[in-house]
């Protein structure tokens, strides 16, 4: 009842100075009247709205005290309970007090007493408001209640996932992906589904194109991929990843830390070669340089070139995997020029020494220019920044991988004791 009168109250005037329930209990601990004449000594209270009830005497203390002029503020007043007369016997509404127990008690006879009295008071709960609405209105017009000016109240801001799913706004992200996404019915690379990259068979290079370059290539380039990861797989027991692996797996640690102590040693000297010999054959092409003129500025920088020479290959005794490399992108690259240029390079270091062969990691670097520029996908910006951010590198990371958990395999499963270094091979000086 309290909260339906003051949102009464609240819609026709300019607000409630306080709003007190007494309720209908057998010992309240104060009476309507109490409050009335409280209301009536507080300035800011210009009138007072009263919400009785059938049962009980306690409207009539009311009836007396505006008998009386005690009362000197409107009072808008209704008692519910009227329709209790609708009923052929009696009936109790809400609480123990909501009876009525007599004529007196009834919710018309209260009323009457209240309007005799002086009261204001409708004809119906439904004209309470109204009659509410009219006794503010009046004391308006004659200047006992100065206007308020209505606050907008503030507006209260949209749940955020509302929001979201409405598209007004989105969250602050702390990750940004572009190359995956697994939020719909499957996973998709590069917005290929999952279950195309089944039905259309693609290979581990096409997977590859689509999560790095973000983009299909062509098949000879994804079979490319393919091919140098199959060449650089491994490259036996004693390069330094393969021997830190291996040592590793043989101290009893799991998969990946083994993996691990050999990926760690990938860098300038073993496999970081392909970025260097991508960047620089591409820097001396693009920039019209010779063989000679490359080798030699690189001599006077005292850097050596990236992708020449081998500890065993020679030039009577080339490596397959180039060859293998050179023969299919002769046959299925539209071009390679730098291919090309990194051969002029290696028929001048061979006339300096034998050794200074083009080697895996300058192939690789080489063609993978070639298949960068010759396919026609990629941008000079985009191919300076996949040279740059080192994908190349990538590539053998991803390759040796395959090697180096073999190993790890290799060792567990010949049950290999922990590996000491022979003191034989150790030169022991002071």
């Amino acid at each position: 009842m309290s909260n339906e009168l003051y949102n009464t109250i609240a819609r026709v005037t300019d607000g409630i100075y306080e709003g007190i329930a007494i309720g209908g209990d057998v010992f309240p601990g104060s009476t309507l009247s109490d409050h009335i004449l409280r209301f009536n000594n507080i300035p800011q209270v210009k009138m007072m709205v009263v919400l009785g009830e059938l049962g009980g005497r306690d409207e009539y203390s009311l009836v007396e005290a505006l008998k009386q002029g005690k009362v000197n503020k409107p009072v808008v007043a209704w008692v519910s309970g009227t329709c209790a007369r609708l009923f052929k016997s009696e009936v109790q509404f809400g609480h123990a007090g909501a009876k009525s127990g007599g004529e007196m008690e009834s919710a018309q006879a209260k009323n009457q007493a209240l309007r005799d009295a002086g009261a204001v008071v409708p004809t119906s709960y439904e004209a309470f408001e109204s009659a509410i609405k009219e006794t503010f209105e009046k004391l308006v017009e004659e200047g006992k209640i100065p206007p308020v000016k209505e606050v907008t109240p503030p507006q209260i801001p949209e749940d955020l996932n509302t929001a979201i799913k409405s598209g007004k706004v989105r969250a602050p992200t702390h990750i940004i992906s572009t190359i995956s996404d697994d939020r719909g019915e499957e996973p998709c690379y590069a917005g290929v589904p999952m279950s195309s990259i089944v039905e259309q068979g693609y290979g581990v290079g096409d997977v590859i194109s689509l999560l790095w370059f973000k983009r299909s290539l062509p098949r000879y380039c994804t079979q490319f991929i393919e091919i140098c990861i199959m060449l650089c797989a491994d490259h036996g027991p004693c390069v330094s990843g393969a021997h830190n692996t291996i040592v590793t797996a043989r101290a009893g640690k799991d998969l990946v830390s083994s993996l691990v102590s050999g990926l760690l040693t990938i860098g300038p000297r073993f496999g970081g070669a392909i970025d260097d010999a991508a960047r620089y054959f591409k820097d001396a092409y693009d920039r019209g340089l010779s063989a000679y003129e490359f080798v030699e500025s690189m001599k006077k920088k005292g850097i050596r070139v990236p992708g020449i020479g081998h500890r065993i290959k020679r030039g009577d005794n080339r490596d397959k995997r180039v060859e293998l490399l050179q023969k299919f992108a002769r046959t299925h690259f539209p071009s390679v020029k730098y291919m090309e240029y990194a051969v002029q390079v290696e028929t001048y270091t061979l006339s300096k020494a034998n050794n200074l062969v083009l080697n895996v990691d300058g192939a690789i670097g080489s063609l993978f220019l070639d298949l960068l520029a010759g396919s026609g996908m990629f941008s000079k910006q985009e191919i300076d920044e996949i040279v740059e951010i080192g994908y190349l590198n990538g590539l053998f990371v991803l390759a040796r991988s395959i090697g180096l958990i073999g190993h790890t395999f290799d060792q567990k499963r010949l049950k290999q004791p922990l590996y000491r270094h022979p003191w034989e091979d150790v030169l022991y000086t002071k």
